[in-house]
């Protein structure tokens, strides 16, 4: 049996996989449509919305089986989010990448496996929409457009997932986004005890720039710091604009000091940026950084970020 590799974008794969918030969450119509339609349309006994996570594959939707999930070095999804087409199986039993698999030895029995990638906003693999039958079978070029028909049907559905905690300029997270994973992170860092800080930017004189460039040019302003705070800061790191002109970035794992040092490193490149583009403006901003205190529990995301906010404008303030 040959075990799925894993994706050269394994870990941007992942956060964009977690930042759904759908992992292990109750079955819905809207998936569940899409998987008995498939059924019915492929004439096949297994169809499933299938999210290949760490170590496993979870299904949101499971037409046909009961199971809700397998582990993910056995699973067929693991090899077919490693490509862009259909991947097909046609006799897994002849097949000397599963003929031992116990998925194709034991319950249920796969003999013939296709399954379409199903796509993030930004190109990462999620998992599948995928057809299972018990005998072997080929598809037809005709099937396989029909299937990535489904499959992309499927994409729209997790893509409005996504967009309801995604900004809609910067597609990181918005407000609501961040604060869901911002408290799982820090019951991760309370629970460990590991230190994390937060941290408030505000652009500087950003109203100046719309107001004498315009909004287009402020957008894309937004575009360059957006992307200035994600080359600085670690995968790990989970960074929202919260709206306008505001950024909050959540460190784990990180102490106030620690937390100073990023931020020295992402000026230096804000400035370095100013240098390089020589725009008519140029982008600065205000922190605001709290060290988070785990011994004043319960603690609320809300409040944290009103407090680092009232810390950042106090900077800004002494700016002026």
């Amino acid at each position: 049996m040959k075990k799925p590799d894993f994706p050269a974008d394994e870990a941007t794969r992942l956060e964009s996989l977690r930042a759904l918030q759908v992992l292990d969450t109750d079955a819905e119509e809207r998936f569940d449509r899409l998987t008995r339609l498939a059924q019915r349309m492929f004439n096949v006994p297994i169809a499933l919305v299938s999210l290949v996570d760490t170590d496993r594959q979870w299904f949101k939707s499971a037409a046909g089986l009961d199971a809700p999930e397998t582990p993910r070095d056995i699973s067929f999804c693991g090899h077919a989010i490693l490509g862009d087409e259909v991947f097909t199986v046609n006799d897994a039993s002849k097949d000397l990448r599963f003929s031992d698999n116990p998925l194709v030895t034991d319950d249920p029995n796969i003999r013939f496996y296709a399954g379409c990638p199903l796509k993030a906003l930004d190109g990462s693999k999620l998992g599948t929409l995928c057809l299972i039958d018990r005998k072997p079978r080929q598809m037809s070029q005709g099937d396989i457009e029909a299937l990535q028909d489904l499959a992309g049907m499927a994409e729209k559905e997790l893509a409005a997932t996504q967009l309801a905690t995604l900004d809609d300029l910067t597609m990181i997270s918005n407000r609501r986004g961040f604060t869901l994973l911002a408290d799982k992170a820090l019951q991760m860092c309370a629970r460990n005890g590991l230190p994390a800080t937060l941290l408030y930017l505000d652009l500087n004189n950003f109203k100046l720039i719309n107001d004498t460039h315009g909004h287009c040019e402020g957008d894309r302003a937004l575009l360059a710091f957006t992307e200035l705070v994600k080359s600085t800061f670690r995968e790990s790191d989970i960074f929202a604009r919260l709206g306008g002109d505001e950024f909050c970035i959540l460190l784990t794992g990180t102490d106030a000091a620690q937390a100073e040092d990023s931020v020295a490193r992402l000026r230096y490149r804000t400035h370095d940026f100013n240098d390089r583009l020589q725009e008519n403006y140029l982008l600065s901003f205000s922190t605001g950084l709290l060290e988070i205190d785990f011994s004043d529990t319960p603690y609320d995301i809300e409040s944290l970020i009103c407090q680092a906010d009232k810390l950042m404008y106090q900077e800004k303030q002494q700016k002026n």
